[in-house]
């Protein structure tokens, strides 16, 4: 991979991944069009995840850390509640992670046609969430703790874990199935961005136990330049977008992210 090319996908990365139109699926697709090589792809794209997820953490440094400060006075107070409501979250995908994950990992050597698929798939439910959601959506509950209940939790939790696939939204399956189990903009935009930090830590830390340890390699087939230059743009380009994202989720409409899905789904299968 060529320094010019991990810039871009660093771009690309750090844009997708907080706004609803899949990173992974992205990545993919500016994969081809570069005509970058598939050698150390994989390890290119969880150096830029790993990015992002930095990216999150500064964006949100002083909620993880009143949370965090309220988790350890021992009582159940709000911290605690919405601490337990992320670990409910992380349910379905930490089930898909152990149960499928070489299934999950084939799915990114697939064709590009299968991130089209999921493209629809996030549109479907960006349309429903911003549109016909109005008609379907559960009635927000106004007592409920922190804003999200543990089933609405859990039902946000299933939905991240449909989203390990490429050209699925994580953020935007995420985001609209919260809206359409009735949890408000402001609470859910915070929570789907911080539910995620914890199963994508907890994959780089074994990735790189295992690096130590020397059962696998990381990045030999990508070089040290572009890993960090990638690094680097996804992390600077996730910075703007994170903040972008918090603030189209609480007043825009997802409805043009949904038409915007739809037609690159259209270019896929017209020119793949």
């Amino acid at each position: 991979m060529d320094w010019w090319q991990a810039i871009i996908l660093g771009i690309v990365q750090g844009l997708t991944e907080f706004l609803p139109v899949s990173s992974s699926g992205h990545l993919m697709i500016f994969k081809e069009i570069l005509g970058a090589d598939s050698e150390g792809f994989l390890d290119f794209t969880v150096a830029v995840h790993f990015a992002t997820v930095i990216a999150t953490l500064v964006v949100f440094w002083s909620v993880i850390v009143n949370l965090v400060k309220g988790f350890f006075k021992f009582k159940y107070n709000d911290e605690t509640d919405y601490i337990c409501k992320i670990l409910v979250s992380l349910v379905p995908v930490a089930l898909v992670g152990f149960l499928f994950k070489d299934q999950v990992d084939a799915l990114f050597g697939g064709s590009l046609k299968n991130v089209a698929v999921g493209l629809c798939i996030t549109a479907a439910l960006l349309w429903v969430s911003d549109s016909a959601g109005k008609r379907f959506r559960v009635p927000v509950a106004k007592d409920t703790r922190n804003g999200i209940s543990y089933w609405q939790a859990f039902v946000v939790g299933l939905a991240q874990a449909f989203a390990v696939a490429p050209g699925i939204s994580r953020s935007g399956s995420t985001i609209a199935t919260g809206l359409i189990c009735g949890v408000k903009r402001e609470a859910m935009a915070q929570f789907s961005f911080l539910m995620v930090l914890i199963p994508i830590i907890g994959e780089q830390t074994l990735d790189l136990l295992k690096v130590a340890m020397g059962s696998e390699t990381f990045g030999t087939g990508v070089g040290s330049l572009p890993l960090v230059l990638g690094f680097i743009s996804a992390f600077l380009s996730g910075l703007f977008a994170c903040k972008v994202m918090i603030a189209i989720v609480k007043r825009a409409k997802l409805l043009w992210f949904a038409l915007y899905c739809l037609v690159v789904a259209a270019l896929i299968f017209i020119l793949a």
